[in-house]
């Protein structure tokens, strides 16, 4: 594969938590606005790979130690997923071969799509993914956070008690309906040097494919008590002509209200129809049963609903 690709992810998240920060309620920058992160987009994926038989490097796993359960330190997963001991150099003693520990880490599929940070001893690594995915910000103006009161079934002793007629009391904290928009793009050649060296075939066309899947179905297919009523909704993918570079397309993305709980996406394309003898491909998928796509579209995009992949007529 050799032509990047821009686009956009769609999440809609209704009664639900779609990223919490650490106060559990829905992130927010300092005015106001609420937003996912890009690891709160990749951890499904990451989980969709994952119960597919993928070899993924960096999620977290539990190790039982001297009867005590434990996450699996960075050293510790690798060895499991790769079946290989992983060795530092130490004195005489020759340590795992570099080229052995590139390939391996491009035989994981987060590591292939989104990159890797790697430091163990004397394997230290730095790739930039070809992958790159941004923050996604909500777009939907009439978002608020819903607080509920969850009583527990179980009663709470302080110290020294032996009888209490109280329940412990929590909280699940929800947006009543959010949508947020994430920017990405695929950059191929991301991984020339790593060809010249022998340690990957490059990023392909299967692993384009991989990633695709992923940005159309992993968050519905990711079901939590926070998690759930979180979708896929929407999807944008535009495949570009070598030397075309475009900025965030999330940035010409609009949501507004129509009747019931149907919601009308505009797209202000113009761009992309000044440039689009350069375009090769627009792809969009989405759910058509709550959502309208309209605006300023070039007439080669393709649309597909984004569960079935049926194709729409508009």
């Amino acid at each position: 594969m050799n032509r990047r690709v821009y686009g956009i992810i769609g999440i809609r998240a209704k009664h639900a938590n779609w990223n919490a920060d650490f106060s559990g309620f829905p992130k927010s920058t300092g005015d106001g606005d609420f937003f996912g992160s890009d690891k709160a987009l990749k951890y499904p994926m990451k989980k969709m790979w994952e119960n597919n038989g993928e070899k993924v490097l960096y999620t977290k796993s539990m190790i039982l130690v001297e009867e005590d359960y434990r996450p699996r330190t960075l050293k510790e997963r690798y060895e499991q997923i790769h079946n290989s001991e992983l060795k530092a150099k130490k004195g005489k003693a020759a340590g795992t071969p570099k080229k052995e520990v590139l390939e391996n880490l491009f035989n994981s599929v987060d590591v292939k799509q989104f990159g890797a940070t790697f430091a163990e001893e004397g394997n230290n690594f730095g790739i930039t993914g070809a992958v790159q995915i941004s923050q996604g910000f909500n777009r939907y103006e009439n978002m608020s956070v819903e607080e509920q009161s969850i009583l527990s079934p179980f009663g709470r002793l302080k110290d020294g008690e032996k009888n209490t007629d109280q329940s412990s009391v929590g909280t699940k904290i929800t947006a009543n309906e959010a949508h947020y928009f994430y920017h990405f793009v695929v950059n191929p050649v991301t991984y020339k040097d790593y060809v010249e060296l022998g340690v990957t075939e490059g990023y392909t066309r299967e692993d384009y494919n991989k990633f695709q899947e992923a940005s159309l179905m992993s968050a519905t297919a990711f079901n939590t008590n926070s998690k759930v009523g979180c979708d896929n909704e929407f999807a944008m993918f535009v495949e570009v002509e070598e030397g075309v570079y475009l900025p965030d397309l999330t940035s010409f993305v609009s949501i507004d209200e129509l009747e019931g709980d149907r919601r009308g996406i505009t797209l202000n394309l113009e761009l992309l129809e000044r440039i689009k003898s350069r375009v090769k491909v627009i792809e969009i998928y989405y759910n058509d049963s709550l959502l309208e796509v309209k605006g300023n579209i070039p007439n080669l995009a393709e649309y597909y609903n984004i569960f079935t992949r049926e194709r729409i007529e508009v």
